[in-house]
């Protein structure tokens, strides 16, 4: 696994570790407070096999060696939104470290509409599967820092942003700055939201370290995966925004992207999944567990 280290400033700046998830192109984090060793650990991957409706843990494992191995003791289990391409490990995560698990409070609104698109009723309880949902502005402490919470909705309704201190976790609103931003057509999305929140990260301090959620390489002439630049290099040369571009014609060109997209492979297996908190669906009187999947409705 890819990984790569950006270390702390100094005084209210954590030490951001990212591991690389080459099979969904996913970034997860360790975010660790340098004066207490406390970490969070950030969107990190539930492994999964579409073709034989598998799980496994080996990435999330890489991450808890890495915690093991600098002696760093686990003070939050953090996920920004439900994913569509990845099943997220929080459940496992949480049983492994008996640390909080933690999610936006509008994740709520989208297990609402999933409920819908999959007819199960009931079969998503957030506020039970979540130890904590945090609200826009909300603030919390990773050992001595304070991370703050920003609603960033555009590419889900309930997305959030961590940020804490000079790092900024911005999961899918910034692809890396030669990428450009990512995409806002799943149900609840929108490319007007998604540019608000551009907005309000881009509104961050010049030097905040934006850590992003994706990347797929190659792109141009870079043939590694990148996911650190700070907000002026992403307000100078973001490939969507630099240089000051309008609300109209972001969304013209986010939207005429999005049309050319297909869903991944993983997301109808994938949420279901993370609107309850990474666990499958309960056993059925066979032992096993199931996925449902909805014919024809996308």
């Amino acid at each position: 696994m890819f990984t790569r280290t950006s270390p702390s400033t100094g005084p209210n700046s954590p030490r951001v570790t990212g591991f690389y998830d080459p099979d969904t192109g996913s970034v997860q984090y360790v975010a660790v407070d340098e004066a207490t060793k406390k970490a969070a650990l950030i969107d990190v991957v539930l492994d999964f096999d579409p073709a034989h409706g598998r799980t496994r843990t080996d990435s999330a494992q890489v991450v808890l060696d890495y915690v093991r191995d600098e002696g760093l003791t686990v003070e939050w289990v953090l996920d920004t939104h439900p994913h569509a391409d990845h099943m997220m490990a929080s459940a496992w995560l949480k049983e492994q470290t008996g640390a909080p698990n933690a999610i936006g409070e509008k994740v709520r609104d989208i297990a609402e509409l999933w409920t819908e698109f999959y007819n199960v009723p009931g079969a998503f309880d957030v506020d039970r599967d979540f130890d904590r949902l945090f609200a826009d502005g909300d603030s919390f402490k990773l050992g001595t820092l304070d991370v703050q919470v920003m609603l960033s909705p555009g590419h889900t309704l309930g997305s959030i942003t961590y940020v804490m201190g000079d790092a900024a976790f911005v999961h899918d609103t910034f692809m890396h700055v030669d990428a450009g931003t990512t995409r806002a057509d799943f149900p609840g999305g929108s490319s007007a939201d998604l540019y608000a929140s551009l907005m309000a990260i881009l509104a961050l301090p010049d030097d905040t370290r934006l850590f992003v959620g994706h990347d797929y390489p190659p792109v141009g002439d870079r043939t590694d995966p990148a996911w650190e630049a700070t907000v002026a290099e992403h307000r100078a040369n973001n490939k969507h925004l630099g240089g000051g571009v309008s609300e109209a014609d972001f969304r013209e060109l986010r939207d005429a992207r999005d049309a050319t997209l297909k869903l991944p492979d993983r997301m109808l297996y994938a949420l279901q999944v993370n609107l309850r908190g990474g666990r499958l669906a309960p056993a059925e009187d066979d032992g096993h567990h199931y996925f449902k999947i909805p014919a024809n409705k996308f």
